[in-house]
């Protein structure tokens, strides 16, 4: 039986991996853990609609892996690193979980396997 707070975190996940499973949400985060852009500069790189790169950058904000802040007419992105560690920690986990379980068919493996014959 899950608790709230274990939805919650299992619904975070499920936003940070779908805001990541994007190429170019992934290329507008390496831009802004870099440093601050506006989002018409990150824009201008892409070959698609300013609206479009908005909506990634959307995307990006709802899962709290991008900040946001207006500046005049400007909304300026930036990286959240500690949201960038969480996903880290999360593929970590997941890590941890594949190793334990290859390690253990590796002892099976090793216990069936039959002695060499000796001459």
């Amino acid at each position: 039986m899950s608790s709230d707070r274990d939805t919650q975190d299992e619904d975070r996940a499920d936003a940070l991996f779908h805001a990541l499973a994007d190429r170019t949400r992934r290329d507008i985060m390496r831009r802004v853990l870099r440093g601050e852009h506006s989002v018409t500069t990150l824009a201008a790189k892409y070959d698609m609609s300013f609206a479009a790169v908005q909506k990634h950058v959307a995307v990006l904000e709802k899962a709290g892996l991008v900040i946001k802040r207006r500046t005049g007419r400007e909304q300026l992105a930036s990286g959240d690193v500690a949201a960038v560690r969480s996903v880290a920690s999360m593929l970590g986990e997941l890590e941890d979980v594949w190793r334990g379980r290859i390690g253990r068919m590796d002892e099976l493996l090793a216990l069936d396997t039959p002695a060499p014959p000796t001459l």
